[in-house]
């Protein structure tokens, strides 16, 4: 293995689960598993019966599983085999020896035996895991792979954003989302290897922060290089010993060269979301290639001013669309081409940026609106209750969100918590506030160079940007409210819209303001249970509400921007601009203009 045989990760067809550390080999276990229901939660692993198929990763509400029952199912198990043929194409060499076993996401509660042994267990539905297998499997057989999926439908203190605790969807809430719901792959590394990259950029210094964890046995005398490439130029490479240690920060300079106007060619925005390849090797002390991956960053800053959002420390109007990233197919869950296709469909409407709500969106997500220069606020799903088991809930997934989506370009924004779910007290309860605080400095802890959002929509604790959620249907109203600094002012230092507290121990008015929910508008269809927070009867009537709608709070100027609700159509809340199909409800060019407020 040379530095050569190193994956361009910026130029991937975006299948790969993991986009920002590619390996060469990987072999995804997607597709036919072998499933069977355990409502009362009481079988053991060598006594169920997989009576049936399913089709991974999609949940098993969802139509595309094969299984589509919308009923309540608290526990879940799959089966499937893997044996010499899927270990090759995952990469398995006398060199590269060590197999791991990857999650993508497993709702909520997994374990996972590998030949009967127990290999893994997982709490939080949304974030990643893995296993090493390698002692529990035989390279030259059939291996039997078993998981096991917790998610009681009652149970309110865990993480579960928009999925509904009654049997049948109703409001706002959908089908519920359960076990594995993104990629099941395999990977195979060598017996020193690198875990995981991180990447941090500093504008005004011209530099490239990387941290590296590395797994195994690491020799004192080993290096790790990091290599920074631009269309295939080599623009900064930097090589340092490990001493034996399993972290490694590295800092690399971009060339005085390229500052000025090369400089500014080389910055990720939407308008040109340039991304840098990069290499990461461990080496021997002898100069050999231990273990190789690909990666990538965009060289952008993130900041605010008192009444703007900055980007490259310009300011930049926050055009965004909140998106439940839910399908009638498969729910949750989606297809890497399915997930490139949303971010190309917010993009073509005018949007710069995606609010994905109470929801963790699959990396590849994250991929192509690096690629396609798409802004994101990242956000968790929410628990309904406040007690240890959320806050605990909470703060670990949370960490484990923060750390896997801190290096993406295209994520300017955290938000940890939504109108207050699971603090409904928080303006009077000290430690409600207190999560709220204590998990906005926890990401800042974890990730500096963001803006966090403690609470989106009301009673903020410790926000970095004003967010407001507001559904008023008068656009004459939405002018007045928004148009008029006092007014506005006003609203901060008191009670919003939605007749709740803006601020919980945040007394100062200032930095910059976003509608962060508004719109809401029904196209109302006969004889359905269509909801919205208001509603138009025909399609005539829903396009001259939204455009008027935008207008109003487009023009708005103490606004530095605004998030409408929302981009599709999700069950019964049919408050969308596309139908749940992706289809427009009036023709995309005009949405844009509306959006834009450029002709069409």
């Amino acid at each position: 293995m040379t530095s050569h045989d190193v994956v361009d990760a910026t130029t991937q067809d975006g299948s790969h689960p993991r986009p920002q550390l590619l390996r060469n080999h990987w072999h995804d276990l997607s597709g036919e598993w072998g499933y069977a229901r355990d409502d009362a939660r009481t079988a053991r692993v060598h006594d169920v019966i997989f009576d049936r198929r399913i089709v991974v990763p999609f949940p098993p509400e969802s139509p595309a599983s094969g299984i589509h029952e919308t009923g309540f199912t608290p526990c879940v198990w799959y089966r499937r085999t893997f044996g010499p043929d899927e270990l090759t194409a995952a990469g398995l060499t006398p060199e590269r020896s060590r197999v791991l076993l990857h999650f993508g996401a497993v709702d909520h509660s997994a374990a996972v035996w590998v030949n009967g042994s127990l290999v893994a267990t997982h709490h939080g539905g949304q974030s990643p895991f893995d296993a090493d297998i390698t002692d529990a499997i035989d390279p030259a057989a059939e291996n039997v792979l078993i998981v096991r999926a917790v998610d009681d439908p009652d149970d309110v203190s865990a993480l579960r954003g928009k999925q509904d605790w009654r049997e049948r969807p109703h409001s706002i809430w959908y089908h519920r989302t359960t076990g594995i719901w993104q990629p099941v792959w395999l990977e195979c590394v060598p017996e020193s290897s690198v875990e995981a990259v991180s990447w941090r950029t500093d504008l005004p210094a011209a530099s490239i922060e990387a941290e590296v964890e590395l797994a195994g046995r690491v020799d004192p005398g080993s290096w790790v290089r990091v290599a920074v490439r631009h269309a295939g130029e080599l623009l900064a490479e930097v090589r340092v010993r490990t001493g034996g240690r399993r972290h490694c920060p590295v800092r690399l300079v971009i060339p005085r060269q390229l500052n000025g106007q090369a400089y500014e060619e080389l910055l990720w925005s939407p308008a040109h979301p340039t991304l840098l390849s990069t290499s990461v090797t461990l080496e021997t002390s002898d100069g050999a290639v231990v273990d190789a991956v690909g990666s990538y960053l965009g060289l952008r800053s993130v900041a605010v001013s008192s009444d703007h959002l900055l980007l490259n420390d310009r300011p930049i109007p926050v055009r965004a669309v909140l998106a439940q990233n839910y399908w009638p197919e498969t729910h949750l869950a989606a297809t890497a081409g399915m997930l490139r296709r949303e971010v190309e469909l917010i993009l073509e409407l005018g949007f710069n940026t995606a609010r994905v709500h109470q929801k963790a969106e699959d990396p590849r997500f994250l991929y192509w609106a690096d690629r396609l220069g798409l802004m994101v606020w990242a956000e968790t799903a929410n628990a309904y209750a406040f007690d240890e088991r959320a806050i605990a809930g909470l703060v670990g997934e949370w960490m484990a969100l923060v750390r896997r989506d801190r290096s993406h370009p295209s994520v300017v924004v955290w938000v940890p918590l939504n109108e207050s779910w699971g603090v409904q007290h928080i303006s009077h309860d000290q430690r409600q506030s207190a999560l709220s605080r204590s998990a906005s400095d926890l990401t800042r802890a974890l990730d500096g160079t963001r803006p966090v959002i403690s609470n989106d929509g009301w009673e903020h604790t410790a926000s970095d940007i004003w967010t407001i959620h507001d559904y008023e249907p008068s656009p004459d109203v939405l002018a007045a409210r928004y148009g008029d600094p006092k007014a506005l002012s006003d609203m901060l230092a008191g009670f919003g819209p939605a007749g709740r507290r803006m601020s919980v121990g945040r007394p100062e008015t200032d930095g910059p303001v976003i509608l962060s929910e508004f719109g809401g508008v029904s196209l109302e269809t006969e004889g359905s249970d269509d909801w919205g927070y208001s509603s138009a009867s025909d399609p005539a009537a829903f396009e001259a509400q939204v455009t008027s709608i935008l207008a109003a709070v487009r023009d708005a100027g103490p606004l530095a921007g605004f998030c409408y609700t929302q981009l599709t159509d999700t069950g019964q809340e049919t408050n969308g601009l596309l139908y749940a199909d992706r289809s427009p409800k009036f023709p995309a060019e005009r949405i844009r203009a509306a959006v834009t407020g450029e002709a069409g």
